[in-house]
Formats: structure tokens, sequence, C-alpha cells
């Protein structure tokens, strides 16, 4: 599912119409209160307009309060929340309407279960597809997910409209990126830049310094023409504005394999058919 990539304010279509951004800030571990506020309103004064946050963050209600005070209307900025472990099954409602308070936006424009909680996230799924049907979505979709959860996810009604996943040149899981550009899933990348462990590489350095990009521009750059929507994180206003300085270059179809070929499927979270042991 390639799209074309022009500036920042450039979007892809989910399957159901709606328009989002390919590129967004992601708030995980950025503190509630002044951090996250000024994290977001950073992003929008630099023209993004997609953010990212979820329940587990406990930062919905600041990143809302950033948006309410941007003075940028409602309708232009696409805002993602998610599903947390604890409150799946019977509790998604009662999850979804919390984070719908906290946020205070309207509606929320992308609702995503965070991990498929093994019993449970086919429940929650039925429960995502009412939202939705209510209009307090306006998507759906899941994250953390390899093939046979978006296949169990689409046999109880409603296909994902999008799939975040861990996705860097350490772990590109071509199959699943495949899949869902076949299936017109969008493909959306978390930890874009590997927490910051490839930004040393001598490979990405050596790219980025032939266009004068640092190496977390390369890999933004590289999400984006592999077809892959990205949110690289940042709390730092320089970091926030450089993410976003990547529509002045273009890298080969050389340099593209040159980084495809770095893959180890090597993750820094973790897998989808494991992930309860490690939050337990």
């Amino acid at each position: 599912m390639k799209f074309p990539i022009t500036d920042i304010s450039g979007k892809i279509e989910l399957s159901n119409g709606q328009k989002m951004p390919y590129l967004g800030l992601g708030v995980y571990k950025a503190k509630s209160g002044s951090e996250v506020y000024d994290a977001v309103t950073s992003a929008l004064d630099n023209g993004y307009r997609l953010i990212d946050t979820a329940t587990f963050y406990g930062n919905e209600e600041s990143v809302g309060k950033a948006i309410r005070e941007s003075g940028i209307s409602r309708e232009e900025i696409f805002v993602t929340t998610k599903l947390w472990i604890d409150d799946q099954g019977s509790k998604t409602a009662e999850a979804f309407n919390r984070s719908f308070e906290k946020l205070d936006l309207g509606y929320v424009d992308l609702y995503l279960i965070h991990w498929p909680v093994p019993g449970k996230y086919l429940e929650s799924w039925k429960v995502l597809q009412e939202i939705y049907d209510n209009g307090m979505a306006k998507a759906i979709g899941a994250s953390n997910c390899m093939i046979h959860h978006l296949e169990s996810l689409q046999k109880e009604g409603m296909k994902p409209m999008l799939v975040q996943n861990e996705f860097h040149p350490r772990l590109i899981q071509q199959d699943i990126l495949n899949y869902c550009h076949e299936q017109h899933i969008v493909y959306q990348a978390w930890s874009p830049l590997m927490r910051g462990q490839l930004l040393d590489h001598d490979i990405l350095k050596e790219i980025g310094q032939k266009y004068g990009k640092s190496v977390a521009q390369v890999l933004i750059r590289w999400d984006l023409q592999k077809g892959v929507c990205s949110i690289p994180k940042s709390v730092h206003a320089a970091r926030i504005r450089e993410n976003a300085e990547i529509f002045d270059f273009e890298l080969t179809s050389e340099e593209i394999q040159q980084i495809d070929n770095l893959d180890r499927n090597e993750r820094t979270g973790a897998h989808p058919d494991h992930f309860m042991e490690h939050f337990n």
C-alpha cells in the first residue's frame, strides 16, 4: 500500500474512507502535564496533525488539553488512543468511555486494541465495532498483531482498518507488511528508531551523510517509502521538528534494499504471542 509522499500534511486513506496523516507524534513515556502538553504543542506548531496516545501512557488528559488549546480546529487533528490489557473483554466499553472523557475531544479518530489478550481480544473487537458504529471512534484497529490475530479479528465482523506494530530495520516482518497491504489494512510503525539503538549504525550514517540528514530522518523516510506510516516519539522540540524534515530527499531503491538487509527479526518490545508474561 504505497502512498504519495508529499509533505507533513500528507495523508493515507483508511479502508472506510477516513484520511489519516502518515506521519505523527507518539507520546509513549511522555509524562502527563507540561512535558506531554509541550511536546504535542510543539508537534502541532511544526505541522503535525496526528497524535498517538494510549490509556497505558497515562497522559490522555494532557494530550486532549494541548489539542483543545492549540487553536487548530478539531477536524484537522487525528487522535489515536488504545485499549489496555487489563481493560479487555467485559471492561472494554467502560475503558473507552474513560479515554473519551479524558481526551474531551468529542470523538476519537482511531481506537486500537493495544495487545491481543488471549480469550479477550475478540470480545473487545466486537465492542470496538459498536463504538465505531455509534461514531464515537471514526476508525478502529489493533496493535501488536501477527497475521493469525488479524485473521481472527476479521472473522468477528469488521476488518481492522490499521495495525500498529513494532517496525524498524531490525524487525521488518515483511510477511505481515505484505499481508496488510494486500488486505488494505494500513500499517503503522511504533519504535521506528528502535529506541535509538540504530542511530550510530555505519550504513545508516553513510546514507544520511549523502543527503545531509540524520539517521533518524533516514529511518522515518524509509518507513514512508516502504508504505508504512510512522509515529516517532520525542518530547524535545528540536527533534520533533527534525523528524518532520524528511520531505526534501528520497532514498534510492538500492538504499532501501541496504536498509532492508539489516533485518534480524530483533525486537525491543514483547512478541505478540508471548506478551502476557512480559507485562506480568
